[in-house]
């Protein structure tokens, strides 16, 4: 069975650690790997794509030295590799124009804003990785315990499966 990632980046280790402890339940799962850059995020995404894992989920930041979590997160959907994955932006210092480029450029699936609630940032995860792998063809039995339960029969559900 192929392995599935979440993936954070953020340049503050303390909310590396904050979301870490929140994303724990999933782990059960699936890998959850901690970025400090941008640049660190797209070398373990060449890594993951080249053992033949799947990033399922990228939950970025948007400040960040060197490349913003938009600019990071454009580039991720411009790279063919990488187009059933989900992306989050989490931060508390978007501007008005910010979010508008993350979703017209980085197609975002979701914003949160810092501080967040660890239950909204773990259905938000849940509701994500549903549609990864239903997009991805990938057995949900497997993910079951981690995906969002309703979306998941809705889906199955309007595409004729139950």
């Amino acid at each position: 069975m192929e392995k599935i990632f979440i993936v954070c980046v953020d340049d503050q280790p303390d909310t590396l650690s904050a979301v870490s402890k929140d994303l724990e339940l999933f782990e059960t799962h699936c890998g959850v790997e901690m970025c400090e850059s941008a640049k660190e995020a797209f070398a373990l995404l060449d890594e993951l794509d080249a053992a033949g894992d799947f990033p399922a989920v990228i939950i970025s930041d948007h400040v960040m030295p060197g490349q913003t979590g938009v600019e990071f997160l454009a580039e991720v959907e411009k790279d063919k590799r990488f187009d059933a994955v989900r992306k989050i932006l989490l931060t508390g210092l978007a501007t008005h124009q910010d979010t508008v480029a993350a979703i017209n450029h980085a197609r975002i699936d979701h914003y949160l804003e810092k501080p967040w609630k660890p239950e909204t940032l773990v259905q938000a995860v849940k509701e994500q990785l549903t549609y990864f792998v239903l997009r991805k063809g990938l057995d949900y039995q497997d993910y079951a315990p981690i995906l969002d339960p309703t979306l998941l029969l809705e889906t199955i559900h309007q595409r004729g499966g139950v």
